[in-house]
């Protein structure tokens, strides 16, 4: 896998790069600044980017936006953004739209290495990855929605979507048989009016359903 990665903490930046050759993927170019990160992403026109929400000079969204005009210019760029916070209206703005092929975490998570690396390839294959406690801050700020039809299970199973994993993990996760897991995504599909298509694209739109609906709340950003 190529990447390019773009974070101005020199630490974590060297970091990112030993994790990502180390796994045996090729890290194409670096960059610690904003400006940097659109024509190094149209240049090298890698299989994933990795990049931080707030870089130099205004340390506001620089990551975000130039993530954002990548995949406006490079459809379906693989993304996965990271943040040293939640900060839930730049993951609604990245994931909604219909966007296939991004991600969201906590800096925290990239110390776990097996989870980081697992949430890259999930990016880089069409899917998406949040951060735990991202999905958590967005379903706690929701409004009304097409959501609230969904029963206290329906809503850990899509949840845990959201999070990007799969029925085997979200099974072992419930304490739940794989056939319940199944069950009730199918019950999350039907309730969310998603019409039939490949159960991969089903399940990202049903997590995008979701992200949309959470940006939503009247007074939120």
């Amino acid at each position: 896998m190529r990447v390019v990665i773009a974070e101005d903490h020199a630490l974590l930046r060297e970091g990112l790069v030993l994790l990502l050759t180390s796994a045996g993927h090729e890290v194409v170019a670096v960059v610690s600044s904003g400006p940097e990160v659109l024509p190094a992403l149209l240049a090298h026109r890698p299989d994933a980017a990795v990049l931080d929400v707030r870089m130099p000079p205004g340390f506001r969204d620089e990551g975000l936006r130039a993530a954002l005009a990548a995949r406006a210019e490079i459809p379906g760029l693989p993304v996965l953004v990271l943040s040293q916070y939640v900060e839930e209206s730049y993951a609604a703005e990245l994931l909604g739209g219909g966007a296939r092929g991004v991600g969201y975490l906590l800096k925290d998570r990239v110390g776990r290495v097996d989870e980081f690396l697992d949430a890259l390839d999930r990016v880089t294959a069409g899917g998406t990855a949040l951060d735990p406690e991202v999905v958590t801050e967005l379903l706690t700020r929701r409004g009304d929605s097409p959501l609230d039809s969904l029963t206290p299970r329906e809503s850990e199973v899509l949840k845990l979507m959201a999070e990007g994993h799969d029925n085997t993990t979200i099974a072992r996760t419930l304490v739940i048989t794989e056939r319940a897991v199944s069950k009730h995504i199918g019950n999350v599909f039907l309730k969310l009016d998603l019409p039939p298509s490949d159960s991969g694209h089903r399940r990202v739109q049903a997590v995008l359903t979701y992200l949309n609906n959470a940006r939503g709340v009247p007074g939120r950003p």
